[in-house]
């Protein structure tokens, strides 16, 4: 019964989220909504490995993930975060392409799973579907590059400055090495940084 309410509400995230995207009536809407799979995943469970070929993607209706790489030498380094309303897709031509990433989930979450090898078989079913996808990645994408863009081109504080404006819900769900990982800096210049810029308030998670 919990799972019918989880996904049931769930669905329900879903609609509106699309409905920003396309002009759907409630009743059509709603009839695709239901055939998409909503999966809940615990705090920890690995969405993505690497070094292994991604076989499926995933929107986030509720929760938090990671986007990582593991070096040589065992230094692991975050490279995105993932909260509500986003998705998490590694692109890999054709399916056969190894991830250099691995993606694991921060909290428990509530997330749409597509599987990437019959996303063609779903689209034919759906075809409106097909356009509302394209909308949502694109969304997400240029949001990326602009993020990415202006990381390239900050100092530290800076950085630390934009993740407070843009992101601040990562400074309650986010471990703080893991944050200043994605920041490219230490988690003691991390602490040093929002003491100068008054908000050693902000406690991230342990």
């Amino acid at each position: 019964m919990k799972e019918e309410r989880i996904n049931s509400e769930a669905l329900d995230k879903l609609a509106k989220v699309i409905k920003e995207y396309s002009d759907l009536d409630k009743e059509e809407l709603r009839k695709m909504v239901d055939h998409i799979p909503v999966q809940v995943f615990t705090k920890g469970s690995v969405l993505i490995e690497q070094g292994k070929i991604p076989k499926q993607c995933y929107f986030i209706l509720e929760g938090c993930a990671r986007k990582f790489s593991v070096d040589e030498n065992g230094k692991e380094v975050t490279s995105d975060f993932f909260t509500e309303n986003q998705s998490i897709v590694i692109f890999s031509e054709n399916n056969t392409i190894v991830s250099p990433y691995e993606v694991e989930c921060l909290e428990d979450s509530i997330m749409i799973v597509g599987d990437l090898e019959e996303q063609d078989n779903e689209l034919e079913k759906y075809p409106e579907f097909e356009s509302i996808v394209m909308k949502m990645m694109q969304s997400n994408m240029g949001e990326l590059q602009d993020s990415f863009a202006s990381f390239i081109r900050m100092s530290p504080e800076e950085r630390v400055k934009h993740m407070m404006s843009k992101r601040p819900e990562l400074f309650s769900r986010v471990p703080q090495h893991q944050l200043a990982s994605y920041l490219g800096i230490t988690p003691e210049s991390l602490s040093r940084i929002k003491g100068r810029l008054g908000q050693g308030h902000l406690k991230i998670v342990d």
